[in-house]
């Protein structure tokens, strides 16, 4: 079993926003195989898919992405599996708007969200997919937290779909094999 988790923020008001773009992966995933979130005790919505005959669950916290750890901590205790299984989708800064990399473990690259997970799972060795974003001008803190431009919905789907692809060429083909697929510069 794998535990893919997209990071975000809760609530109406954060639907949109670049911090979200983990949330929108998983949630495409979702919607690919028909089902739905549904509230865990493990605080994060979770659902069940099946890809290439794996069982897969998909979550997103409901801790706010700055303490997104404690979930997936939660979720990896609850489900009984190792940090190996576990694979987080978040937006990235650092990366072009559009583009992604899949990496087999890291460091958090400052990303707040990704600190805590790290922390709370004791160790950075366990898959990623990094969505850029795009570095601002000004503030990042409120540039996260903004949603999309017009302008940027074309990408913005794209990488979606893109991203999606890559997952499941994670779960079908194995990461190294989706790694050299989906990490060419586009």
């Amino acid at each position: 079993m794998k535990l893919i988790v997209g990071l975000g923020n809760p609530g109406p008001e954060h639907i949109g926003a670049r911090h979200n773009i983990g949330f929108e992966v998983v949630d495409r995933l979702a919607a690919k195989s028909g089902v739905e979130f549904e509230a865990c005790r493990g605080k994060a919505l979770v659902t069940a898919i099946r890809v290439g005959g794996e069982p897969v669950t998909l979550a997103k916290p409901q801790t706010f992405m700055n303490l997104s750890g404690l979930a997936v901590r939660a979720l990896l205790d609850k489900y009984g599996l190792p940090p190996a299984a576990l694979l987080v989708v978040y937006d990235d800064l650092d990366l072009p708007l559009g583009q992604l990399r899949l990496l087999p473990r890291g460091s958090s690259g400052g990303h707040r969200g990704m600190e805590s997970v790290i922390t709370a799972v004791g160790t950075a060795d366990f898959p990623r997919l990094r969505i850029g974003i795009g570095r601002p001008v000004g503030d990042a803190a409120a540039y996260v937290l903004s949603r999309f431009l017009p302008e940027e919905e074309e990408p913005v789907r794209t990488v979606l779909e893109t991203a999606v692809a890559a997952l499941e060429s994670v779960l079908q083909e194995g990461l190294d094999r989706a790694m050299n697929k989906f990490n060419r510069r586009r």
